[in-house]
């Protein structure tokens, strides 16, 4: 009888102890299967982690660690070949999310991440989500670049301006669209000579290609890969800036930058991750600018003058508002000279 009693009240203290948990959690606003902080990150990347691309989501990444709520590692200049072994090992190593570029090894990426469901997997892609733990995300910061081609439309005098881009693909396609656009909303003369170098990080070809374009009159040049800005600064003609700012290497040559912010889309792939939340679904609507995802390199009046700036911020206004939105065209862009 002593032992039953002793029993019942063991199980009756246990019992009372987890409702005082759950009382906590549920004080607290945290779920019952909350992760604790920080979790076990992992990137894995194709080219220097310095790349415009690639630097954004490091930047978030270090942000994010600084806070504590990452551990954080990375692998970069990973061969296409040799990414699946590298991806596979972090899953081994049972970390809570990997990010990745899958553009090259998407098959391989989406391989991996059928094997570990428990993983999530955030991964830059052109195609849609794969359940249950493979998200995407992409560099949709169109309003950006609309805003730096009204810019380049103003500043044009020969009314010719020089694109080069890596690949013709989507994530490259819509950007020089978008900037198109915004020239031609405030310059409709404006014609365009658009080439791919067909690399991610080659900025002497990148230099070579933009020294053609301006020998053929561009007088303004569209920055989409490294050394097409020190091609504009050495033959004295203007520059706009992707992804990120290089305003400060380039002073007085690059006038305009589009910048990419990954920090809504780590937070909230960490936040997921704590609350057991994580699920397959796309990130892109967050790299708009309304979402925090984008924005505009501060406009310098020595460069560009009061009533551009004064265009630019307008329609910025408008963009995130919600009045006026930047078509999305992931065509790729032709030459018009």
């Amino acid at each position: 009888m002593k032992s039953l009693m002793i029993d019942g009240m063991m199980t009756r203290r246990l019992l009372l102890q987890g409702a005082g948990a759950a009382a906590l959690v549920a004080a607290l606003g945290l779920p019952a299967f909350a992760k604790p902080k920080p979790i076990a990150v992992a990137l894995v990347t194709s080219v220097p982690i310095e790349q415009q691309w690639i630097s954004r989501l490091h930047l978030a990444l270090k942000a994010a660690e600084a806070r504590g709520d990452v551990t954080y590692v990375y692998s970069e200049n990973v061969a296409n070949t040799d990414a699946e072994r590298v991806i596979r090992e972090y899953a081994e190593a049972k970390k809570d999310l990997i990010i990745a570029e899958a553009f090259g090894l998407e098959r391989a990426a989406r391989k991996v991440a059928e094997d570990y469901p428990d993983i999530a997997f955030l991964m830059g892609s052109s195609f849609p989500e794969q359940a249950p733990n493979f998200s995407v995300f992409d560099n949709y910061i169109q309003d950006a670049s609309y805003l730096t081609g009204i810019v380049a439309g103003k500043e044009t005098k020969s009314n010719v301006i020089g694109m080069v881009g890596g690949y013709a693909i989507p994530e490259v396609n819509r950007l020089m669209q978008a900037f198109m656009a915004g020239v031609l909303s405030v310059n409709p003369d404006a014609k365009f000579l658009v080439s791919f170098i067909n690399s991610w990080y080659d900025p002497p070809k990148a230099k070579e290609t933009a020294f053609a374009m301006i020998e053929k009159g561009a007088d303004v040049m569209y920055a989409e890969r490294f050394g097409v800005s020190d091609a504009a600064k050495e033959k004295g003609v203007k520059a706009i800036g992707n992804v990120i700012d290089t305003s400060e290497q380039y002073p007085g040559t690059v006038i305009a930058s589009a910048l990419w912010h990954m920090e809504p889309s780590i937070d909230k792939a960490i936040n997921a991750v704590v609350t057991d939340s994580f699920k397959a679904e796309s990130y892109g609507p967050l790299s708009h600018m309304a979402a925090g995802g984008c924005s505009l390199a501060p406009l310098d009046p020595k460069l560009v003058p009061q009533d551009v700036i004064d265009l630019v911020k307008a329609k910025e206004a408008e963009i995130k508002s919600g009045a006026f939105t930047v078509a999305i065209n992931d065509e790729e862009p032709k030459s018009t000279l």
